[in-house]
């Protein structure tokens, strides 16, 4: 299995894949992902039938979106693996594991959806995971669980769940320490981490909002999870570099080659030592307005 190389999801709105008000409008948010919900937002008795809306919801999206679709699923097993019957399908893009319990979890789920690829003439491994932890067990797996299978492409923090877990709120403070084992463990193992240093819960103030996605996005974070089409524009903007950044880094990498022709691995711009680490930054930082710049032309 070749893994193809990261998507650009800086938002991902959640939508119920039952509720139709929310599915008619969901192309129109501007979210770079929908995620198409068989979990929390779906009641127990209705998870059969929203089974059975997930095929027709990823049709109709793919017609009327350009967004990419991932659908997450239910934790206890007998779930899960009526979920990726209805799920593994064409146009999926991921697979969103809530309640990751540990590498294992992920490898068993990894065959079916490989079995599942095999029975429908699918490309193997062409359905990604994005494994969300929840809990303080799993998060002490966090390394292990990023490099469980090549089918995974993004590691995230279920910030309520985990909350819960650990008796605690899902305030910044409480969360910080976890969100950023989960940075360490994504971006070690070649990951995308996602997520804020923050719950998504709260969406009354945009403003407090935006300044929570721009501090996750210096973290490192490049994308997260909306659950009201209100954050996603905080989040496109906030995961995106600013065109300050953008050419900032493109002098940086343009008076590295300078320098180099010369014979420097250092050098200064703006009052400021410049260095290798400093213009690695800068390459990634361009490669990633790229990227975002190739996705928004789609």
């Amino acid at each position: 299995m070749n893994p193809a190389p990261h998507p650009v999801w800086r938002s991902g709105l959640f939508v119920p894949v039952n509720v139709e008000r929310f599915l008619a409008k969901a192309g129109e948010r501007g979210a770079d992902a929908i995620q198409l919900d068989l979990e929390d937002s779906i009641a127990p008795a209705d998870k059969p039938e929203a089974r059975r809306k997930v095929e027709a919801a990823v049709e109709r999206l793919r017609r009327e979106a350009r967004s990419d679709i991932l659908v997450r699923i239910n934790q206890p097993l007998e779930d899960a693996v009526r979920d990726l019957e209805a799920a593994v399908l064409p146009g999926v893009a991921a697979i969103m594991v809530t309640k990751v319990e540990g590498p294992d979890h992920l490898r068993l789920l990894d065959e079916l959806v490989a079995r599942l690829e095999q029975k429908r003439g699918l490309p193997e491994g062409g359905i990604r995971f994005v494994a969300l932890i929840e809990a303080p067990g799993p998060l002490a797996q966090a390394h292990a669980i990023a490099r469980a299978t090549p089918r995974t492409v993004g590691l995230s923090l279920g910030a309520e769940d985990y909350a819960t877990a650990i008796g605690g709120e899902p305030t910044p403070d409480v969360l910080l320490m976890p969100k950023q084992q989960i940075l360490q463990a994504a971006t070690a193992a070649g990951l995308m981490p996602l997520g804020t240093i923050s719950t998504v819960a709260d969406y009354s103030d945009i403003a407090a909002y935006t300044e929570v996605v721009r501090r996750s996005a210096a973290f490192g974070f490049v994308g997260a999870s909306a659950i009201h089409p209100a954050q996603v524009p905080a989040l496109n903007a906030g995961f995106s570099p600013s065109p300050e950044a953008v050419a900032k880094a493109e002098r940086i990498v343009t008076a590295d080659r300078e320098a180099a022709a010369q014979g420097r691995g250092s050098f200064a711009l703006d009052g400021k030592m410049i260095d290798i680490p400093i213009v690695r930054r800068a390459e990634a930082l361009l490669a990633r307005a790229r990227a975002i710049a190739a996705r928004e032309a789609k």
